[in-house]
């Protein structure tokens, strides 16, 4: 019997982390560059220093903001993470850093996604092992998105946009 591979339902999602230089404006030059493109920042964190800053996004449409970057001459490195769905807000944070503990998960760090009023909430989080990090959330009861669930095509097209973004796909289940 011939073995075949587990197919994911999704797409793992990216972050890319990007240098800017410390000065005024550079952020929003980044995000307008972004906007021009009608992709949207879905999450940031920031790492200063003095004279440079490393800004962590998770955007609506990986694909073309690699594309943009290239064209553009933006040096950036990609990595995966994990995006978990906070249904009940610190209280689901603590159990899903718990759940992470008990397996020897290490958290290298996380950061909150931008919020939309009435949907829940998000975090990143980025773990050596993906899809270890997925399995132990899922199995506390933590739902994990994909970048589908994140991108632009798949929001409900009756749902008001919020912030440019809406999230109705994780709160179903």
């Amino acid at each position: 019997m011939k073995e075949e591979a587990i197919k994911a339902p999704g797409s793992t999602i990216k972050q890319y982390s990007i240098m800017l230089q410390n000065r005024v404006g550079a952020l929003t030059a980044l995000l307008g560059l972004l906007d021009m493109h009608g992709i949207f920042c879905l999450g940031f964190s920031m790492q200063d220093c003095h004279e440079a800053t490393i800004a962590r996004l998770i955007v609506s449409d990986p694909e073309r903001t690699s594309e943009i970057f290239l064209e553009k001459g933006i040096c950036y490195t990609e990595s995966g993470v994990l995006v978990a769905v906070l249904r009940h807000g610190p209280a689901d944070l603590k159990k899903c850093l718990d759940a992470l503990y008990v397996a020897e998960m290490n958290v290298n760090f996380l950061y909150p996604l931008l919020p939309c009023v009435g949907r829940g909430s998000l975090v990143a989080l980025h773990v050596e092992d993906l899809n270890f990090g997925r399995t132990v959330l899922n199995s506390s009861g933590i739902k994990v998105l994909f970048q589908q669930d994140l991108s632009r095509n798949a929001f409900h097209p009756k749902l008001p946009l919020c912030g440019g973004l809406c999230f109705p796909l994780f709160l179903a289940e």
